[in-house]
């Protein structure tokens, strides 16, 4: 018996296509096989809710599908055709004629238009198959230097997909003539992936900018030095001014991500943060006490004026 595409993705008939496509992104990153190696049963799901999303997702081919045109598979379901349907008998009706039957004198024009006609209306010959589309969760360094990932195709096939550098969360990638067959000898479809960019634990990204922050001790606060900080494209060594507070921002030009169209990188914006040792031992807590009576200072005295 032929499922219900609604029932496989787990939404009502009358779902918006967003609501749609939320469900089939939840769905695939439950059951992608990435994240189920050796469980046949989610592979299998995972390609009926592929193959679902692939006609409810195309607003077309869903109202081809609720209207019964095509099945569940996307192909065309017969339709009866009588000759009634095209007789009218009306004046202006397509085979309407006032001279009996001299319309029919050339039957092979007749039954070359009825039966070289597709259902639907369309005539015979080389359809363009239909798109396939996927999701695909990138690595956020992967999506910020580019990279190569791998797809599982709903039949269980693969396809290798570089990922070009500065790539964003929501953005579709193209491969043309890697999607279904086409029909009569057309040309293939072409296959639609849809990017998610996982956060990563460090870095966060604005526009093409990067952001980071960086742990710094009492000492380098107070007298600056050069420490090695984190990039999208590994460590690099900054230097730290003399009396930096927490809070300062510093910048590394050229070290955020590059923009695909203009090939320009944006910066990396480094956020200091003092931190303070897990135990402070007697020599720190007796310096720090004998500063305090000879150098006291009120960093919030301009807070208590502006209040």
């Amino acid at each position: 018996m032929a499922e219900d595409l609604y029932a496989v993705l787990g939404v009502p008939r009358n779902a918006s296509q967003e609501e749609i496509r939320k469900a089939y992104r939840k769905l695939a990153k439950e059951l992608h096989p990435d994240f189920n190696p050796g469980d046949k049963a989610a592979e299998e799901t995972f390609k009926k809710v592929s193959a679902a999303y692939e006609i409810l997702g195309d607003p077309e081919k869903r109202a081809r599908y609720d209207r019964g045109e095509i099945d569940e598979t996307g192909a065309e379901k017969p339709q009866q055709r009588y000759y009634r349907d095209f007789a009218e008998t009306g004046a202006g009706e397509r085979y309407h004629t006032g001279r009996g039957f001299e319309d029919f004198a050339d039957l092979g024009d007749i039954f070359s238009d009825l039966f070289g006609r597709r259902a639907g209306g369309r005539r015979a010959g080389p359809l363009r198959g239909p798109d396939l589309h996927y999701h695909l969760v990138v690595d956020f360094l992967d999506a910020a230097r580019g990279g190569t990932r791998r797809v599982v195709l709903p039949d269980g096939s693969t396809l290798d997909v570089t990922i070009p550098a500065g790539i964003e969360s929501g953005q579709v990638i193209r491969l043309r003539g890697k999607g279904a067959p086409g029909l009569e000898g057309g040309p293939p479809g072409d296959a639609l992936v849809e990017i998610e960019v996982r956060p990563h634990p460090l870095f966060t990204r604005e526009g093409n900018d990067i952001r980071v922050t960086l742990p710094i001790t009492i000492d380098e606060a107070v007298l600056g030095g050069k420490v090695e900080v984190p990039t999208v494209d590994g460590p690099v060594r900054m230097t730290i001014p003399r009396g930096a507070s927490s809070g300062r921002v510093l910048r590394l030009r050229g070290k955020g991500v590059r923009d695909p169209r203009t090939g320009r990188r944006g910066d990396q914006y480094v956020r200091l943060e003092i931190v303070l040792p897990e135990k402070i031992d007697a020599e720190l807590e007796g310096f720090m006490r004998r500063w305090r009576q000879n150098h006291a200072y009120d960093p919030r005295a301009k807070m208590r004026e502006i209040a």
